[in-house]
């Protein structure tokens, strides 16, 4: 017989068992047999005990010592009791199948439970009446009419009837559904004994006096009104049981802002789990590390999460809700474990960003130097003998300074932090920087250059010779372009470099001063220290004009500070 075949027949045996003894009494040793029938029907049939599990001697026992106090104490009250907690593990049931069939049969199983429990067992309960016709067609009914509701449990037909095992059972659906019953039964029981009212009257009440009180639960469950809601309030109520969850998440949060590394994030948040008092010890590993804390003790619950995992060991069996406590510690322990780690990561990466672009900078720093050098050779290569007067003269005025650019290069190197910027007249860098250039064809401009005029040496130097040495490497590949150097101080120092070449373009004008530009002649990566340099200080960088024939990069002052 199939698993699902097979459960409907217990079901329907069980309760028609059951209807024989509410209805035939269980004085008789007969009625008894049929009432230890419908007990071991409801083993075969209940949801508790799994059927594929060994039965044990102790739950050999258990079923048996429950057999016999069932038989031996069996009364109205207790078999009023019995129907209530059937209807309420039916009902749990009900909640939790999709099955079409199944639901239909749980369903007829439960309205007979209800029905049998209000008409026949309840007024059985209260007081016992004289037969009237009220009674007889009562008795009609429960007699012909309420077996017909298990027979046709038999006959339903299941949409699945491969299933191997019966859906699960709603624990908390059911203890409702007892609840409700036992309450309807007292509440009519107690009705009916303080205001002396007919049993129907009674029943009508409690009815009513139930349906009220779950229709008030139901809107305080999720009001729209201010009010959190009943909700909400027993879902923060099962968050505090055992294990504080805010106050953990503080400790867990200040935990990560004070350890710098995740393997002592780990230690000292594990740590201070076994100062609460369910928690004898555990033991915890990542990817990198691993620790123990407290003593082990008999129970023990493991759980993981990403590259952490730990085991937490207890004085006493775990609960579900300290169970689900933990399990979402242990989310926010690995979470924040991934978070150190990608902390660090990103600390080295900073680390070797900043060694790439001081690195990145003085190369070019020396790059400008050697390319001033080249300069005064080709100079040097291109002098006769009228012009030896002329050239000592400029290798004279030429090779202190770039000595002293190149020491100062060399200091960035040794102590990049205590760079600080130096400033010269602007007429005399301004003179010097002709001179660098003069065998090129570099057209220089000043204007409204006052003798007490200064520049910071390190700024204008570098961005100078990055933008001149980009606009020469540009001329090479375009004959006949004209480079333009305009130096003027009105009303603060600022310096142009323009030509009449072509256009940016502009995908790479865009990026040209914020991030790295891969190029062929290094041009993205000089001018974006050259502008970061720059910007250090309080100046500025742009692209201030790119069409053809007009291309024009400016440094100028960003705010209204005075040159010292």
């Amino acid at each position: 017989m199939k698993p699902s075949v097979s459960q409907r027949w217990a079901l329907a045996l069980l309760l028609l068992t059951l209807h024989g003894v509410m209805l035939w009494g269980f004085d008789s040793p007969l009625n008894q047999a049929l009432l230890v029938m419908h007990y071991g029907l409801f083993l075969l049939w209940q949801p508790i005990w799994r059927g594929e599990q060994p039965l044990t001697p102790g739950a050999a026992v258990m079923f048996l010592a429950g057999g016999a106090l069932l038989l031996l104490s069996i009364s109205w009250w207790v078999l009023a009791f019995w129907q209530a907690a059937l209807f309420g593990l039916l009902g749990g049931r009900v909640f939790s199948t999709q099955e079409k069939g199944a639901r239909t049969g749980y369903l007829l199983a439960a309205a007979y439970l209800l029905a049998m429990l209000i008409m026949w067992v309840g007024p059985k309960l209260l007081f016992p009446i004289p037969e009237t016709s009220d009674e007889t067609a009562t008795r009609w009914i429960v007699t012909y009419i309420m077996p017909t509701l298990p027979v046709a449990i038999i006959f339903l037909r299941g949409e699945n009837q491969q299933r191997t095992e019966a859906p699960p059972l709603d624990f908390f659906y059911s203890l409702i559904l007892f609840l409700l019953a036992v309450i309807l039964v007292l509440g009519s029981f107690a009705i009916e004994a303080t205001s002396h009212a007919i049993y129907p009257n009674a029943l009508m009440r409690m009815l009513f006096a139930i349906a009220g009180v779950l229709l008030i639960m139901s809107w305080l469950w999720n009001p729209r009104a201010g009010f959190s809601g009943i909700g909400q309030l027993l879902s923060r109520y099962l968050l505090s049981i055992g294990m504080p969850f805010e106050q953990w998440l503080n400790r867990i949060t200040r935990l990560a802002e004070i350890e710098s590394t995740p393997t002592q994030f780990i230690s000292s948040a594990t740590a201070e789990v076994a100062s609460l008092p369910w928690v004898s010890g555990g033991e915890w590993h990542t990817d990198e590390s691993s620790g123990s804390f407290g003593t082990k003790a008999p129970y023990a619950a493991r759980f993981d999460y990403h590259a952490f995992g730990w085991t937490l060991y207890a004085r006493h069996p775990l609960t579900p809700v300290l169970m689900l406590h933990i399990k979402l510690l242990t989310q926010l322990l690995g979470e924040f474990y991934e978070a150190k780690k990608r902390e660090e990561l990103l600390r080295e990466q900073s680390y070797m960003r900043a060694v790439y672009e001081t690195g990145s900078r003085l190369t070019h720093d020396i790059k400008n130097l050697v390319q001033s050098l080249s300069t005064l050779c080709a100079a040097a290569e291109r002098a006769d003998k009228q012009d030896s007067e002329q050239l000592v003269a400029l290798i004279q005025r030429q090779l202190p300074l770039l000595n002293s650019r190149l020491a100062l290069t060399l200091e960035k190197l040794q102590a990049p932090q205590a760079e600080q910027p130096r400033h010269i007249r602007a007429n005399t860098w301004w003179r010097n920087l002709k001179q660098r250039y003069s065998g090129t064809s570099i057209q220089f401009t000043s204007r409204n250059v006052a003798p007490t005029s200064n520049v910071y040496a390190e700024i204008f130097d570098n961005v100078a010779d990055n933008l001149l040495q980009n606009a020469l490497e540009k001329a090479r590949s375009e004959p006949g372009m004209d480079v333009r150097v305009l130096l003027s101080a009105s009303p603060e120092p600022w310096l142009e470099v323009s030509d009449n070449g072509s256009a940016m373009p502009h995908d790479i004008a865009e990026q040209l001063f914020k991030s790295h530009i891969r190029s062929e002649n290094g041009l993205g990566i000089g001018l974006f220290h050259a502008a970061r340099l720059a910007q250090r200080i309080g100046y500025r960088l742009t692209l201030s004009r790119n069409q053809p024939g007009d291309v024009c990069f400016r440094l100028e002052r960003t705010g209204d500070q005075s040159l010292p």
